[in-house]
């Protein structure tokens, strides 16, 4: 058996990995419930799910709102399709519609790992493609963001699948072929706006090869895409081209310091431990010493980086989307140094332990994070709300910060209007919600969440001031993952929700 998968490895090496990248992934599908970040739940599965049941969350819509959002409506749109047809189909439970999603996005990722492997068979050889196809299957991270509905992770299948076109010789006719290139990766533009940054760099990188005829009609094929899906969409709904994305740039020019303002150095120390030293280094050495004799896998993500360390609001997943580029290009200039360093090819065994050390340092996080519930304690409390037929609406109390943590609305099946009034916060305090139901005693909750035990006691001691029936039911814990991101890195909160009963 040994002989065999080995035999299998060395001739038949993609069918492995594509194993391996299923199997990792099927995992996420079936444990990993929940959202990673707020806005690849509320900027996707939210809002598709509320036009469903015509709702339209956040505005986003010209009949009920006056400005553009600053947000492609493509992948929402398409979210709103499948949500609309499982629901013909007699399927409304949110869980349910959620494995489906995360089924489809595993399924769409593998795009990226079988076209890594092949790139790097292209351009290098077998033994450094299986390496570029191992790591893109089963770097610990991969799994649990392949199910997520990032536009930074969705959009990477549609740069790579461009980028592959761009290096292959054609089998389509001259002019299809390149324009076709041009018209995916209009899509990608279409997923997250800032991917036109790496767009621009395959242009630039076909122009500096003087491949002109190339250069045109994938660059043609690019505006077709995007005058298509962006502008005549948005001229419908707004009265003008391209509503969204001058939104989007008007929104992030004006408000580049509000945010998570960081050193231009910090993305490469996120990719330095998100990568897993010593390999981390090693990538990271390759991809920037194989620019020369790689330009087009080098210069889409290095302009793609070196803005982002430029822009002064940094936030970890901005960089995702070059994240397996680096992956591929620093692994066949790795292996293209190492065959000719002195040092290394006569310190194999060396290099060999640098490699187990991270094998076994990649798969316990592989294991963890693969099946880990993000977000649980947010998830789980509208799940237990959604199942009491006496709810009716809720209040959630965090007094003791400026704001609150927004409910996932679309695990518990109602709306604003309908199960949401205020947030107890610092400046909206108890008092504020009181007066509010004196005045208006149909908008009275039968449930509060108290999120965090943060002086939990005088918290309900001054809500019960104002709904003194007030009793507990359950308490939700955050799941291991949203534990140890929140001690990574505190902004990210996660609270224990606590859960009331007002009667």
């Amino acid at each position: 058996m040994i002989q065999w998968l080995k035999t299998l490895w060395e001739e038949k090496p993609l069918p492995v990995i594509l194993f391996i990248a299923v199997t990792v992934r099927m995992l996420s599908v079936l444990f990993s419930k929940g959202y990673g970040m707020s806005d690849d739940h509320f900027l996707v599965i939210e809002i598709a799910q509320s036009w469903v049941d015509r709702f339209y969350a956040d505005n986003w819509l010209s009949s009920v709102s006056s400005t553009p959002s600053g947000h492609s409506q493509l992948y929402s749109n398409v979210h709103y399709f499948l949500f609309k047809g499982l629901q013909v189909a007699g399927i409304f439970d949110p869980q349910i519609k959620m494995y489906i999603v995360r089924f489809l996005h595993a399924a769409l990722s593998l795009v990226v790992v079988v076209l890594g492997f092949k790139i790097a068979e292209f351009v290098s050889d077998r033994t450094v493609a299986r390496m570029v196809g191992i790591l893109l299957a089963a770097y610990w991270f991969m799994p649990f963001l392949s199910v997520r509905n990032l536009v930074e992770v969705v959009c990477v299948p549609f740069l790579i699948i461009p980028t592959w076109m761009l290096l292959k010789p054609s089998r389509l006719n001259f002019t299809f072929h390149f324009l076709l290139a041009g018209v995916i990766a209009g899509i990608a533009f279409s997923v997250r706006f800032q991917s036109i940054l790496f767009i621009g760099g395959l242009g630039l990188a076909l122009l500096l090869q003087k491949r002109w005829k190339e250069t045109f009609w994938f660059g043609m094929g690019t505006l077709l895409c995007i005058v298509l899906i962006q502008g005549i969409t948005d001229y419908i709904l707004w009265g003008y081209p391209f509503a969204e994305f001058n939104e989007y740039v008007r929104y992030n020019i004006e408000n580049a310091r509000q945010y998570f303002v960081q050193q231009w150095y910090m993305y490469f120390g996120l990719l330095f431990g998100l990568l897993l030293p010593p390999i981390s280094f090693f990538l990271l050495f390759g991809f920037f010493r194989s620019w020369k004799k790689h330009l087009i896998l080098f210069l889409p993500s290095f302009i793609f980086l070196a803005f982002h360390c430029y822009f002064p609001n940094k936030q970890e997943r901005f960089i995702f989307p070059i994240i397996p580029f680096i992956v591929l290009l620093g692994m066949i200039g790795w292996n293209d140094f190492v065959r000719t360093s002195a040092f290394w090819q006569n310190r194999k065994k060396l290099l060999r332990i640098c490699w187990i050390f991270f094998w076994s340092l990649n798969l316990v996080p592989l294991l963890v994070v693969s099946t880990a519930y993000s977000k649980r304690s947010r998830v789980e409390a509208m799940v237990y709300l959604a199942a009491k037929k006496d709810f009716k609406r809720l209040v959630v109390e965090e007094s003791f910060r400026d704001g609150y943590t927004m409910p996932p609305f679309f695990y518990l099946g109602k709306w604003y209007r309908e199960g949401y009034i205020q947030g107890i916060t610092q400046t909206y305090t108890i008092d504020s919600l009181c007066k509010h139901i004196q005045e208006h005693p149909s908008s009275m909750p039968n449930y509060v969440i108290f999120f965090d035990e943060q002086n939990l006691d005088n918290r309900l001691k001054n809500f019960k001031t104002c709904f003194p029936n007030t009793r507990y039911e359950t308490t939700i814990e955050p799941g291991f993952i949203d534990r140890f991101i929140y001690w990574l890195n505190p902004v990210n909160r996660n609270y224990t929700a606590y859960i009331y009963k007002i009667d």
